[in-house]
């Protein structure tokens, strides 16, 4: 360990201070991170220093068993040194490019009479590639509108001059469509069809307008001609090619090219975006996803995202919009924040990529883990109440009476975000006489927590009440002051349209905001509504029970066999009220029929 100090001491005094990209190698003799720096001494020191180093600058120091360096002559030089050495070696402590899915470029395929493919492969040599589009149907829409402007072929065949003059190749049905010009056995073709193809690179490159305009030209030369059908021909391209550009073109198309990046964070994973746009279109898009390593800024990051995106999507533009100023900016950008306009609409529809690639993520990761999601919500609610432990196993309660009558109580089970409803239980209010739901709540409360308590089974880590500060206040009496018990008791507060509004919580209790589309939100709307329903079920069980009883268990020689067999025939006591003599006594017998017929009519004079 003295002799690896001494090694790093030596080469910490010998750094200069000029701008250069250092390299930090482990004993194994592997380049474990890269960085660069404007002042490559004082930069190196810093991470030697002690009260500086958070847990992972620690890691990494502890693993330093080298450290080699390289001078550069500007910061420019260092940053693109940096990122080509980072992609190189993958150092296992510099941020990691994530893998994402294959997304669809528009290729112009290298061959005697080209097609124009949608593809997810680049293959070198093989053709001309725009792209990738991370977004919307966009490749579909150019190809349709292509295939529609122009009869150019899309079959796969290998077709040659040679083969052409030999007659060697027969039309399709495409061509008998008239969707294809039959270049296959037509050379007389030929050179319309590259102007096609020309045309079509226009399109691809969002030169739309520019095509729009020829084709104007055309239609006024036809007309004046007296070539009206051939000119009406030109107008239906026209009206396809303005259909396409009211699709896709989202600004002002007398702006040239510029590149456009959104940005956005959760935790260690960072997502950027661009949009390179010409003349109004979106030509092409791409998002990438890095995982940080070290304590990188965010303004390093979209300096890093820009440079790999660009060189992704092949931009040269100058141009460039950004949520915020990158931490290297080579001298001939321009780069600004738009704060207005179309290139702030166009700053909004790069981070709404950033966001919905984001959601995309985490969807597709809650499928493959289902806890993976329930543990996001739960830290979420646990960072709102800010409670000591992750809220897994929730209870909520609600009690329901009319009047007083028929009270009943309510306890809903949610483990891990979900409802475990083998785990649900109900309570017939026993000891409160009359409407008291602050009493009912105590009653409830007491009889479940004294049960877990006595089988030796798990307690919740969060209670939450349907109601206010009163069923709060009533829960925390038992659960603090009864049981002396330590858990954290909520409740949830509804609107003037009974519909779940705030979370209450707190010491004295205060209102806990939740953005309405956030899952928190809704998994509270999901445990309100549960508890309420399950509560409300009981009652009106209980309640049809009592009318039942009140209405057959009176009836003198009706025992349950005999109000089993009526309730069965007749499905309600309504509607046996409304039977006739004939009927009774021929489900009852001559004898007890008449006995429920007699009961019945009298019951209906009281």
């Amino acid at each position: 360990m003295a002799k690896k100090n001494e090694h790093i001491q030596a080469i910490l005094s010998q750094i200069p201070e000029s701008p250069g990209v250092y390299q930090y190698w482990d004993k194994e003799g592997k380049i474990i991170y890269v960085g660069k720096a404007k002042n490559l001494k004082r930069r190196v020191f810093s991470y030697f220093i002690k009260e500086q180093q958070s847990y992972k600058t620690k890691q990494l120091v502890a693993h330093i068993a080298d450290i080699k360096y390289i001078v550069v002559e500007s910061e420019q030089d260092a940053f693109l040194l940096e990122n080509n050495l980072i992609k190189k070696y993958q150092p296992h402590y510099n941020i990691l490019l994530k893998d994402g899915k294959s997304y669809p470029s528009i290729c112009i395929t290298k061959e005697e009479y080209p097609r124009i493919i949608k593809t997810r492969k680049i293959i070198q040599g093989a053709g001309e590639y725009y792209g990738p589009y991370s977004f919307g149907n966009t490749v579909d829409l150019v190809l349709e509108l292509i295939h529609q402007l122009y009869p150019i072929r899309t079959c796969h065949m290998a077709i040659s001059e040679r083969g052409q003059e030999e007659g060697k190749y027969k039309v399709c049905l495409k061509y008998h469509l008239k969707k294809c010009c039959g270049i296959c056995a037509y050379s007389a073709y030929r050179e319309q069809y590259h102007q096609w193809i020309e045309q079509a690179r226009k399109i691809i490159k969002g030169d739309a307008a520019e095509i729009g305009k020829q084709l104007v030209e055309e239609m006024g030369e036809l007309s004046a001609a007296m070539k009206y059908e051939e000119a009406q021909a030109v107008k239906i391209r026209y009206q396809l090619l303005e259909k396409f550009c009211s699709k896709t073109v989202i600004m002002n198309n007398h702006v040239g090219e510029i590149d456009v990046f959104g940005y956005d964070e959760d935790g260690d994973n960072v997502y950027i975006s661009m949009l390179h746009v010409n003349k109004g279109s979106i030509v092409s898009g791409q998002t990438v996803e890095y995982r940080k390593r070290m304590e990188e800024s965010k303004e390093e990051m979209l300096a890093i995202g820009i440079v790999e995106l660009r060189e992704q999507l092949g931009s040269e533009t100058k141009e460039m919009v950004v949520p915020f100023m990158p931490d290297v900016i080579d001298e001939s950008w321009h780069i600004y924040i738009a704060t207005s306009g179309d290139k702030k609409r166009l700053l909004d529809l790069a981070m709404q990529n950033v966001m919905q690639y984001k959601k995309d993520k985490i969807r597709q990761a809650d499928k493959l883990n289902p806890d993976q999601r329930a543990t996001r919500i739960l830290s979420e609610l646990q960072g709102l109440l800010k409670l000591g432990s992750l809220p897994v196993f929730i209870d909520s309660f609600d009690n329901s009476n009319i009047s007083g009558t028929s009270a009943v109580g309510g306890c809903v089970v949610f483990k891990k975000a979900k409802p475990s409803k083998s785990d649900y239980k109900r309570f017939e209010i026993r000891t409160v006489t009359g409407a008291d739901d602050y009493a009912s709540m105590r009653e409830v409360v007491k009889r479940r927590y004294e049960g877990l308590i006595e089988r030796g089974e798990e307690l919740p880590n969060l209670i939450i009440a349907d109601g206010g500060i009163g069923q709060i206040n009533a829960i925390k009496e038992v659960v603090e002051k009864q049981l002396g018990l330590e858990i954290p008791v909520a409740g949830l507060k509804k609107n003037d349209k009974h519909r779940t509004q705030t979370l209450l919580y707190g010491d004295p209790v205060m209102e806990i905001e939740m953005p309405i589309t956030s899952e928190v939100f809704r998994l509270m709307v999901q445990i309100q509504d549960e508890v309420h329903r399950y509560a409300i079920s009981y009652h009106k069980k209980k309640r049809s029970k009592a009318q039942v009883k009140s209405q057959l268990d009176d009836i003198q020689g009706v025992g349950a066999a005999t109000k089993q067999k009526i309730l069965l025939h007749f499905g309600s006591v309504s509607r046996a009220r409304k039977a006739e003599l004939a009927e009774w006594q021929k489900l009852l017998g001559k004898s007890r029929g008449s006995v429920v017929y007699e009961w019945f009519r009298r019951d209906l004079s009281r």
